[in-house]
């Protein structure tokens, strides 16, 4: 969804000021700077409806499936009619990730501190990727930019206000985190998409790798990978949720040094 423009923001204020700033219609759109149809729009259509279309379609069948003629026909329009709200399937894109991503969490309270806090901001993080894996497949163009995105951004810097870090290490921080929780989706969207493209589920294609492995893997060559595989971890119920809590961990013990040692400097 969109942002309203009678809501509009201090930043989208300022970028509608500056005459130097030229906003591709996409983040024009989301920002709530340009303005509606002109000339008979459809009774009913908007540009909330149009992404919201886009966002299911995406996610019933995948990214290739969203086309601004499958979006007409879900609507009940014709394809030109969409054009008098969103220019290009370009902007379309930017508007459904910033719909898809929606507002962060508030998180937990700030006496719990930031790893609590940031570890809340990763997997709410996940989540939203997880209930929209179509978003892996959008090509990362440029840093955050889209109302949203940006809300997910200050949440993320948020959660390390009281530490001694300095501005670009809480940048490099979350950067650092959300990178893990990205890379962490879209191995489980590769797996899914693996899965649908076999007809199996995602706890069959598991199992199908693991007697793969095991047919391949001589003992000998592999003594580890069979140890691995002997021990049944690849094939256990809830591992990718586990395997996500464990690595997460492991990189919020890595800020917790860097961390203690900034506030250590600045006694």
């Amino acid at each position: 969804m969109t942002v309203n423009p009678k809501a509009e923001s201090g930043a989208a204020k300022t970028m509608a000021k500056d005459s130097d700033t030229d906003l591709p219609p996409g983040l024009e759109t989301a920002w709530g700077l340009r303005g509606r149809p002109g000339k008979g729009p459809r009774p009913g259509l908007s540009v909330d409806r149009i992404v919201d279309a886009a966002v299911g379609l995406a996610n019933a069948e995948g990214l290739p499936a969203v086309s601004m003629g499958r979006i007409a026909g879900a609507l009940g329009v014709s394809t030109m009619s969409l054009y008098r709200y969103v220019s290009s399937k370009e902007e379309l894109l930017v508007l459904m990730q910033d719909a898809a991503y929606g507002l962060p969490p508030a998180g937990p309270p700030p006496e719990e501190g930031w790893r609590a806090a940031l570890a809340h901001w990763a997997r709410a993080m996940r989540e939203v990727l997880y209930g929209n894996l179509w978003m892996l497949r959008v090509p990362i163009a440029s840093p955050p930019t889209t109302p949203r995105a940006l809300a997910w951004m200050e949440r993320g810097l948020v959660c390390l206000r009281d530490t001694a870090l300095d501005e670009g290490e809480k940048i490099e921080t979350i950067l650092l985190v959300s990178g893990f929780v990205r890379s962490e989706a879209t191995m489980t969207a590769d797996i899914v998409s693996a899965a649908r493209a076999s007809g199996r589920t995602v706890e069959e294609t598991m199992a199908a790798y693991s007697r793969l492995l095991a047919r391949l893997a001589d003992p000998e060559r592999f003594p580890a990978v069979n140890e691995v595989l002997r021990a049944g971890v690849m094939t256990e119920e809830g591992a990718p949720d586990e395997e996500f809590a464990f690595g997460l961990e492991r990189l919020l013990d890595g800020i917790e040094v860097l961390v203690a040692a900034r506030d250590a400097r600045d006694r």
